[in-house]
């Protein structure tokens, strides 16, 4: 097996945790458990640790472009805040998209960020 590959399972494991990790802290939050902010801090800094790994490890020179927009769309679904509506069926169903977008975004803004510099020098080393 290759990094490449092992590069692209390690995105995939990394996005199924985001949303466990959405599923239980959601239910933390909808029943007002006290440790949530705590739990959410820890959650939130693993996820930006674990997209740095990614940002400087998976994304290949062709993948950037869609993986910037990509991100983008998904930074302006998580600022719009688009599931306040579910809160009318079911609280709960409101805290599980919000932090499971929460979870995705803390994890694909750093490997955007850091992918958005190596593009920009790739930019720079072309002329």
């Amino acid at each position: 097996m290759n990094m490449e590959q092992i590069a692209r399972y390690a995105f995939i494991a990394f996005v199924f945790l985001a949303i466990i990790m959405g599923l239980v802290v959601g239910y933390m939050d909808y029943a007002n458990d006290p440790n949530t902010d705590n739990t959410d801090s820890y959650v939130t800094l693993i996820l930006l640790v674990l997209g740095i790994i990614i940002g400087f490890i998976s994304i290949t020179a062709k993948e950037i472009m869609p993986f910037l927009v990509a991100t983008i769309a998904l930074i302006v679904a998580a600022s719009a805040n688009v599931w306040y509506p579910l809160i009318t069926i079911h609280e709960l169903l409101y805290e599980w998209a919000t932090y499971i977008l929460h979870y995705i975004v803390a994890f694909a803004a750093p490997a955007a960020v850091i992918n958005a510099i190596k593009s920009v020098f790739a930019m720079t080393k072309e002329k």
